[in-house]
């Protein structure tokens, strides 16, 4: 098959550092190609010297055959490659359909013919997406759904999606695997960035795994199953235990009660919602895209409010609480770790210790009127070792660091925190199989300790294997409790669902 895209020992350094070296990669016309390796591994920034997002240090690329060198997104999209990132670029202030045609507008525009024209075209390819709506007003799935949408809009030969499906329900990843089909079919060349190893082998035509920078193989997808993938990605052998089920003698018993939560109420969003949380305990929590799961926690944290009419109550042990803000939650040791790090995580432009000691102010801990500078590289020294964050030096910028490092950054400015009840939203999304482990047992070092810990997922074999207890939210509200040992895919799936 013919190489509409050829990368010939392309190197990238960052303060003398390399991110890539050396990497040989081709990708054939009218092909599903899927880059595979842990985070720091180099996927991203290679397919950013591709997409004209950072320019080589070494090497030379080709497209159509001839040598290029894009100095701009724009640049290479002009030349028909296009890249969605995982990390969304729209702008938040302007509606979808505004988003969808940014930058291909007409001279003269009625704006009631363009939310027509991006409704239809968003039909077209089974996303439920009102274009009306304000991005700002979106959820992560939506903004991912707006993102992919207006990748294909631009009618590109080469699209990239790193980490598309992170954010997507199963149902909205068949439309979306559907999708890839079609624009295979029609000539369009993919490279497809994942953490989920199963929808790489689904997809894909071919897979090239990276590992340090480097290039470790290119073959054939049917050359390819999950332990191999996986042994080649961290260099070693990783067992299908990762995401095995907890056994009865693993699960923990609840210690004291320390939160009780009764018929909250939020809008439409969240319904009489009620539980509790224990201390010494792993809660799961697991609900579809929509389900409430997210918004009954952040009124938990402060982040929002609650009805003021009939929202209900909330107790921190014996005692009530209403908080206005997330501070006087994090006061009483309630710390979120949110699942939105880019808009919500974390200050890219800062360095790691920086992003640690705002966690470290947020909780009035820090005393004193004065920062100093030695208290912050000590915070960066020490999570940075704890968390095992790859970087180039522990002063790094957070905005140097690839997704799932800047997740652990995310984490350890909630730890920072000294958390009574942590609440995790999604912990492992956009992150590699080696991270995960890592990100799985520091939440069960933490439930040992007898922090009270919950753990917010749409993917049911994080659930499984973390939880004490499973509880499955519905329409805005708990409907069902499982233990882990009676809990099965089928009937947590069919409660989330039913």
């Amino acid at each position: 098959m013919t190489a509409i895209v050829k990368m010939q020992s392309i190197s990238k350094f960052y303060r003398k550092v390399p991110a890539i070296q050396n990497i040989v990669f081709d990708l054939r016309k009218g092909e599903i190609h899927a880059l595979l390796g842990e985070n720091g591994a180099g996927k991203s920034t290679l397919t950013k010297v591709m997409a004209g997002v950072v320019t080589a240090s070494e090497g030379k690329m080709f497209y159509h055959g001839k040598e290029v060198s894009y100095a701009s997104p724009h640049e290479a999209l002009q030349a028909g490659i296009a890249m969605v990132f995982q990390e969304t670029s729209l702008v938040p202030s302007m509606t979808v359909a505004q988003n969808l045609y940014l930058g291909s507008e007409s001279f003269l525009n009625r704006l009631r013919g363009t939310y027509i024209s991006a409704q239809q075209f968003l039909q077209s390819l089974n996303f439920g997406v009102d274009p009306r709506a304000l991005v700002a007003t979106l959820g992560a799935a939506s903004r991912q759904m707006v993102e992919i949408a207006r990748a294909v809009h631009y009618n590109a030969e080469v699209i990239i999606f790193d980490e598309p499906t992170a954010t997507l329900t199963p149902e909205e990843k068949r439309h979306f695997f559907a999708l890839l089909r079609r624009l295979k079919e029609n000539g369009v060349s993919i490279i497809f960035i994942s953490h989920a190893l199963e929808e790489a082998l689904e997809i894909s035509d071919r897979i090239t795994i990276l590992r340090d920078g480097e290039l470790v193989v290119t073959a054939d997808t049917d050359q390819f199953d999950r332990e191999k993938i996986v042994s080649a990605m961290v260099g070693r052998t990783l067992s299908e235990e990762l995401y095995s089920q907890h056994k009865d003698a693993s699960i923990r018993k609840p210690g004291k009660k320390v939160l009780s939560v009764h018929d909250i109420s939020m809008g439409s969003a969240v319904r009489n919602n009620s539980f509790s949380v224990f201390n010494g305990q792993v809660t799961g929590v697991f609900g579809l895209i929509g389900s409430g799961r997210t918004e009954t926690f952040k009124i938990v944290s402060g982040i929002y409010k609650r009805d003021f009419m009939r929202g209900g109550t909330i107790e921190l042990e014996d005692r009530t609480v209403r908080y206005l803000t997330p501070t006087e939650a994090v006061g009483d040791g309630i710390v979120y770790v949110t699942e939105d790090r880019k808009g919500e995580g974390i200050f890219e432009t800062m360095t790691i210790g920086e992003n640690l000691f705002g966690g470290l102010l947020a909780s009035g801990r820090n005393k004193g009127w004065i920062v100093r500078m030695k208290q912050i590289r000590d915070l960066a020294a020490q999570w940075t070792d704890q968390l095992n964050i790859k970087t180039i030096n522990k002063n790094a910028e957070v905005v140097e660091l690839s997704g799932g490092n800047q997740q652990k950054v995310v984490i350890g400015k909630g730890l920072t925190q000294n958390p009574r009840i942590i609440i995790f939203d999604e912990p492992t999304r956009g992150v590699d199989v080696g991270a995960i482990a890592e990100i799985h047992q520091l939440i069960n070092d933490l439930a040992d300790k007898g922090i009270a810990v919950v753990v917010i997922s749409s993917y049911l074999p994080e659930i499984m294997n973390l939880s004490d207890r499973i509880l499955v939210c519905r329409q805005g509200r708990i409907v069902e409790e499982f233990s882990p040992a009676e809990a099965t895919d089928e009937k947590v799936m069919y409660a989330s669902v039913h």
